[in-house]
């Protein structure tokens, strides 16, 4: 440890979750001031696309290299050099300048921002977890889950105050929440072990070409549409990618991924329901943000405030599951958790065409606490079953699954709530005695995908994008009882023992 006692391991957890909370809040703030950025520099719409997919994208592929580097290098090491990438990255996004070259320049910094990312993330969580012995983990990383995930619904309040001022304050915010990782990792001067080792570059690539073309055909499915072949080309091209990264990871020496990993039942049924899980939880961000501003005619700004009342949830029941993880391990909180969230989001669909979200208000706070319950359980339970010196190449490949898990979710509800929508414009318009009904329908979805304004959607229009939202929580509900009835059928009763470890390791010096 950087500092004995219980104090001790509190300043390493505040380091280490400002040093993530950058991440966190990325996912979402970016998207508020897209309309703002466009306009000033002046980006196609592709280019648009490109300013949140770069960074996505980079996150992604690169999860599972960061993991392994921060157990070769160090976890603190890669961390701080993480942060300080992020932080530059975030800088040079902020300065971006107009004309020619404007699209490019926040494009690349996007995606360097990914890189810096996937490098601080993974050795982050390392750290947690290394610093918080087995019986106190649950709790620790109910904390780390809790907090920075809840800067995932601060995102869009902030955004929605900065870009009153100039969006390029978007990206300036993590300068100060960069200096405090900095010097409270410097305070605390976290300690963990590690091993060198060769780096594995073939599997780096392998691993990184196969997840960014299979991701970038998901996110693409819903602007091109799955009858584009170069969709399928994108997906089972990556797919075959990754297979062939496994077979070379079989007969590497010293492997980026030990694959072997899998072979332990906890460790692959876990991964299973996070990815399962991972379908519905970034998406609902995406999705009741568009249902609270098309539907309840909220503005960005309020938008964020009606993800909070998810995040009261979330955040609440996290601390109840790593307690429960704690004291008997993970199967009960993460099965609970999954069911309870079901109710959430099944109850939820059901008051979704209300348009009132007095009536939608508890039952929003029941998905999110189901979620918080399930999530940092069974993310922490798969960690714990990597030795302590293969923590941080276990964090990449559980971060690199949830990744995927939601890429996954994010393109096939994005595809039913789009098929959902157009389909209920067209009736309507149809009874309104619309002669083009299905041209207009296909005007509006298009109209309001592009427009943040809330000022002026007919009433139909609110009414039929509900219904849209609806199928897709009702999709969600199914999504989380799946996972619940893997967890229930595939983990086991009782805590989690301490790994054994049989390596030669090395002690990260302090600071």
């Amino acid at each position: 440890m950087g500092k004995n006692g219980l104090q001790g391991r509190n300043w390493v957890l505040a380091a280490m979750i400002f040093a993530v909370a950058m991440t966190f809040i990325d996912q979402t703030i970016v998207s508020i001031a897209i309309p703002n950025i466009q306009r000033e520099l002046g980006l196609s719409s592709t280019g648009v696309q490109w300013v949140v997919n770069a960074y996505l994208i980079a996150l992604a592929a690169l999860f599972a290299l960061g993991g392994r580097l921060s157990d070769i290098f160090g976890h603190t090491k890669m961390c701080v050099i993480g942060v300080v990438v992020f932080v530059v990255a975030s800088v040079m996004c902020g300065l971006t300048p107009k004309g020619a070259y404007a699209e490019a320049w926040i494009v690349g910094f996007r995606a360097v921002q990914g890189v810096g990312g996937a490098l601080m993330f993974p050795a982050a969580l390392a750290i947690v977890v290394n610093t918080f012995p087995l019986r106190d983990r649950g709790k620790a990383l109910a904390l780390f889950f809790g907090i920075a995930g809840g800067l995932t619904a601060v995102g869009p309040i902030l955004g929605g105050y900065l870009t009153q001022w100039t969006w390029r304050a978007i990206f300036w915010v993590n300068v100060p929440v960069a200096i405090i990782a900095l010097v409270l990792i410097a305070v605390s001067k976290p300690k963990t072990r590690y091993q060198r080792a060769p780096i594995d570059y073939r599997g780096a690539v392998l691993i990184a070409a196969g997840i960014a073309l299979s991701i970038f055909g998901l996110q693409q499915s819903v602007l091109w549409g799955w009858h584009n072949p170069w969709i399928w080309v994108c997906i089972l091209g990556g797919l075959a990618i990754i297979a062939v990264f496994v077979v070379v990871e079989l007969r590497t020496a010293s492997p980026l991924i030990k694959v072997s990993i899998f072979r332990s039942r906890p460790f692959s049924v876990e991964n299973v329901v996070l990815l399962i899980a991972m379908m519905a939880f970034i998406p609902i961000f995406f999705f009741a943000s568009e249902y609270a501003q098309i539907s309840l005619h909220k503005t960005a700004s309020q938008a964020g405030v009606f993800l909070l009342f998810f995040f009261l949830g979330f955040v609440v029941a996290a601390q109840i599951g790593g307690r429960i993880l704690d004291r008997e391990g993970a199967k009960r909180a993460v099965v609970f958790g999954c069911a309870i969230a079901a109710v959430g989001f099944g109850i939820w669909a059901s008051k979704a065409t209300v348009l009132n979200f007095d009536q939608q208000r508890i039952w929003v706070i029941v998905a999110g606490a189901g979620m918080g319950m399930m999530l940092g359980p069974a993310n922490t339970d798969a960690v714990n079953r990597a030795g302590d010196l293969s923590y941080g190449e276990a964090t990449g490949i559980t971060q690199t699954i949830r990744n995927y898990g939601a890429s996954l979710g994010l393109a096939a509800l994005g595809t039913i709530e789009l098929f959902n929508y157009r389909s209920h414009l067209t009736t309507s318009l149809r009874a309104m005695g619309d002669p083009n009904a299905v041209t207009d329908a296909n005007r509006i979805t298009q109209t309001q995908q592009g427009s943040r304004s809330v000022a002026s959607i007919p009433h139909f229009v609110s009414v039929d994008f509900a219904q849209a939202t609806q199928t897709v929580l009702y999709v969600m509900c199914g999504v989380m009882a799946f996972a619940g009835v893997v967890a229930l059928l595939g983990l086991q009763r009782g805590r989690q023992e301490v790994a054994p470890v049989d390596a030669p390791s090395i002690s990260e010096p302090a600071g």
